[in-house]
């Protein structure tokens, strides 16, 4: 059996870059402490604030990001890919982006992905959020090659894309990150099951780690930190939104086996569409 460490980080990242370092760093020292050889935080790591108007001066590139500086020091001190899920910073052309950041053991950023899908809806509670007006949405599926495995990246709402996860599994990623802030309605309903139906119908082990609980901003979101396996089987979950470390073995022979049962990613055939 081929085995990977890995950890999910939830937190409940507050407003500021150096306040969420703060939050954060302990969190992935006990991570690596506890073996994990790959650890992934949630969406949002170094800053949430739903106030644009606070939000967006506060940003900065990730080169100049005070968090993603102080984690890709921490990944270089502990000698572990660490995938923070997303950082939101500000683009070269100084637009806003919700970009996830894989970093190497040397702390060199490896891979980058900008969230695809924005999430522009009114929710049922009154709330209104518009992604959209706040970020510049990306236009490339990014896998990247680890040691041990191949990592697809994707943010959150993109859970709700299945052709996102068909083309990062078609392209051989045995593990598809899911960093996440998700709202606490939709959380309750869709969370888990979306999560499973996307590792069933790719084959792949699902990492998705959460933020939790009532943030500073008056957000709500979610938590419940899931790993899940290529069967749609749930490897270890948290149990609630506090932050803390979720610690899960994946056992990466299984993601081959899934798509040996059920070749669904072989069997698929285009087709004509329906007319309007």
């Amino acid at each position: 059996m081929t085995s990977l460490s890995a950890a999910l980080i939830q937190l409940r990242t507050p407003a500021s870059q150096e306040a969420a370092l703060a939050q954060a760093e302990p969190l992935i020292r006990e991570a690596a402490a506890k073996g994990a050889a790959l650890i992934v935080t949630p969406e949002g790591t170094n800053i949430l604030q739903r106030d644009r108007a606070q939000l967006l001066p506060r940003l900065r590139t990730a080169e100049e990001d005070a968090c993603v500086a102080g984690l890709r020091r921490l990944a270089d001190e502990l000698g572990v890919w660490l995938l923070i899920g997303s950082a939101l910073v500000a683009a070269e052309d100084g637009q806003a982006v919700n970009r996830a950041l894989l970093v190497s053991p040397e702390g060199r950023i490896a891979a980058t992905y900008d969230k695809m899908h924005m999430f522009d809806v009114d929710l049922p509670t009154g709330d209104s959020i518009r992604e959209s007006a706040s970020y510049r949405a990306g236009d490339k599926a990014v896998a990247y090659d680890l040691p041990m495995a191949r990592l697809g990246l994707t943010i959150c709402y993109d859970m709700r894309f299945p052709y996102l996860y068909r083309a990062l599994a078609k392209a051989g990623a045995d593990i598809i990150a899911v960093p996440s802030a998700f709202t606490r309605p939709t959380g309750e309903a869709h969370w888990e099951i979306l999560l499973r139906a996307r590792a069933i119908e790719t084959g792949s082990f699902i990492l998705a780690p959460a933020q939790g609980g009532r943030h500073e901003d008056g957000r709500g979101t979610w938590g419940r930190s899931i790993a899940v396996g290529p069967w749609g089987e749930v490897l270890a979950m948290a149990e609630g939104d506090e932050p803390g470390v979720v610690m899960a073995t994946l056992d990466l022979d299984a993601a081959q086996k899934a798509r040996q049962a059920i070749p669904a990613l072989k069997n698929e055939r285009d087709f004509i569409g329906p007319g309007l």
